[in-house]
Parts: structure tokens; C-alpha cells; sequence
């Protein structure tokens, strides 16, 4: 179940959220973001938790499509 949040008139996604929309783990996104693949959220909450944006989710999808290209072998998008 997604609740999303809004801020500065955005709707937002905790971490978990957003893991589940794209179809990757908590662990994965940190990770990717700890190792500069992917940039962090600009958004906290009150308590310092990532707020992801659905420009966020969109850039976290085009990882995931990226990688899963790179799984099946194809290469250049084809």
C-alpha cells in the first residue's frame, strides 16, 4: 500500500514507496545512490527521511531499464 506525501504542491514517496513502484529493493536504490549511479533525493521530511519526487521515480526507472538491458544483452537500447 503507497501513501504518498505532498510537498511544495509535489506528491512524494518515501524510500520504501518508491522501491516498490520501480520493482527494486531498499538496499539496491541505497546503493546505487551511495555509489553516485544514481543522485540522491533533494527532499526530506521532517525527520530527514528521502521524499522522492515522481521526476525521481522516473530517473530511478531509467536505471532499472538500463540494467535489465545490460542483463539480456542487448546493448545501445536496441
Amino acid at each position: 500500500m503507497s501513501i504518498s506525501i505532498t510537498v511544495r504542491p509535489k506528491t512524494c514517496y518515501r524510500t520504501t514507496e518508491a522501491c516498490e513502484i520501480v520493482g527494486i529493493s531498499r538496499s539496491t536504490l541505497l546503493r546505487w545512490i551511495r555509489d553516485g549511479i544514481l543522485e540522491d533525493a533533494s527532499l526530506r521530511d521532517r525527520r530527514g527521511w528521502r521524499l522522492f519526487t515522481k521526476a525521481d521515480i522516473e530517473r530511478i526507472e531509467d536505471e532499472v531499464h538500463k540494467v535489465n538491458r545490460s542483463k539480456s544483452g542487448e546493448v545501445g537500447g536496441v
